[in-house]
């Protein structure tokens, strides 16, 4: 074939739902962009009589949230993950809290805990599973109700996140337990606290709470830039480096490896508020007003809970935790751009 025949084909096009972008689409963009094809579909989103129970609840609490802008199909995830990367990524956490656990079981470091320690434990620690739980359902709402995949998939992922925390706390309370009396692992052990005890009502009434926050805009709002970012500060920061305070090695390590997945999800939901914030400026109001009223729901959550710190054998005065959690929220924010 002669260069001038060459020259005169026609160029190949690659397969891409992002318009004429002339260049070859990255895997995540092959498998992300464009899977909501129900979000502002005329008349309503899914192939059902519009007046069906689940078309009106989406057009009211998706389509009709104020937390709009034009094209959500071009935010980006900052770490880009797809299922499958998502996958990998974990797995190899997993192999080294794997490890960790080997080491610390072959160690009997559970044995050799204060009693005073386990009981500071048996309070705080052993009753997570339920308010992890509530954060699992609650970003799995968010996922399930976003208007772009986009968004959909970091919110799953951080579901996934949550399970994970919740499996390695319920496995470690049963080593507890097994060192230390089976009624720790048992489920009122973790269920009398959360449904009866006082320093955690106000997190129990909050995670209720944001459980019908329906609004997507709202439920990522409270979630991601208020609740869980509390939650996590308050565990994975303040409950690590208490446990480091009662030599507590391995609790140590454990909540600073979930530390991670909260990273994560403060910088997709930092990359998310500020494209929306780049769209239309004037969502910021939108959603300041949200941050305004969670955010006393949640530092009334974070204060119940700061007293047990103090009742631990080496403590940690409670305006410290909650002077941690207010600052790490300031943080966020300034970062979102509000």
């Amino acid at each position: 074939m002669t260069t001038s025949e060459r020259s005169g084909r026609r160029r190949a096009k690659t397969w891409s739902l992002l318009g004429d972008v002339r260049r070859k689409v990255t895997p995540y963009e092959a498998v992300t962009a464009g899977f909501h094809y129900h979000f502002r579909r005329d008349p309503a989103p899914f192939e059902l009589d519009p007046d069906m129970p689940l078309n009106r609840w989406y057009l009211e609490h998706r389509e009709g949230s104020p937390f709009q802008v034009p094209n959500w199909e071009d935010y980006r995830d900052p770490f880009k993950l797809t299922y499958k990367e998502y996958i990998s990524r974990q797995h190899e956490r997993e192999l080294y809290l794997d490890r960790l656990i080997d080491r610390y079981e072959e160690l009997d470091a559970a044995a050799g805990l204060d009693a005073g320690w386990v009981a500071t434990l048996e309070q705080l620690f052993v009753p997570l599973r339920f308010p992890l739980h509530g954060l699992q359902m609650i970003s799995l709402y968010v996922g399930q109700m976003a208007p772009s995949s986009y968004i959909t998939n970091p919110a799953a992922f951080q579901a996934g996140d949550e399970m994970r925390r919740i499996q390695r706390i319920a496995y470690w309370t049963k080593v507890l337990a097994n060192a230390h009396g089976g009624n720790l692992a048992t489920t009122d052990a973790a269920r009398g606290p959360w449904t009866t005890g006082e320093a955690w009502q106000p997190l129990r009434e909050t995670i209720e709470k944001l459980l019908i926050a329906y609004d997507w805009g709202e439920a990522f709002s409270a979630l991601n830039l208020v609740v869980k970012p509390a939650i996590d500060t308050l565990l994975d920061r303040q409950l690590a480096g208490l446990a480091d305070r009662n030599g507590d090695a391995f609790l140590g390590l454990l909540f600073a490896e979930f530390d991670h997945d909260a990273q994560r999800s403060r910088q997709w939901s930092q990359a998310l508020v500020r494209y929306a914030l780049a769209a239309d400026p004037a969502l910021r109001d939108v959603l300041g007003g949200w941050v305004a009223a969670w955010t006393p729901r949640a530092d009334a959550a974070v204060a119940g809970l700061a007293p047990l710190f103090e009742g631990a054998p080496v403590p940690m005065k409670a305006d410290e935790i909650t002077a941690a959690v207010q600052t790490g929220r300031a943080e966020l924010l300034a970062a979102c751009g509000l």
